[in-house]
């Protein structure tokens, strides 16, 4: 008889994302995604453009107070952030 090496899908697919370099943009969209929900729908009404780039996230808000405000909460921001996604994508945040 044969014997069969069964895997998890979830572990194919986690194997093949990694070996397609899919795996970090994923999880960077994921976080990028995940704002509105941390921050909830009063600040996500000020939020502009949000992106990533050398593991920073940059917000655009159109509030001057508010943006002050984010500022003095971003470590907070970034280990949220980073806890919802499972994994650490970002290490500062920059509110502009």
């Amino acid at each position: 008889m044969f014997k069969r090496d069964v895997k998890k899908l979830d572990d194919i697919l986690q194997r093949f994302l990694r070996e397609e370099g899919l795996e970090t943009p994923l999880l960077q969209k994921r976080l990028i995604d995940a704002w509105d929900k941390i921050v909830g729908p009063n600040v996500t009404r000020y939020t502009g453009e949000k992106y990533i780039k050398n593991q920073v996230l940059f917000v655009k808000i159109n509030n001057p107070a508010l943006r002050q405000d984010l500022s003095m909460m971003r470590s907070q921001l970034v280990k949220r952030l980073n806890d919802t996604v499972g994994t650490s994508i970002i290490s500062d945040v920059k509110v502009m």
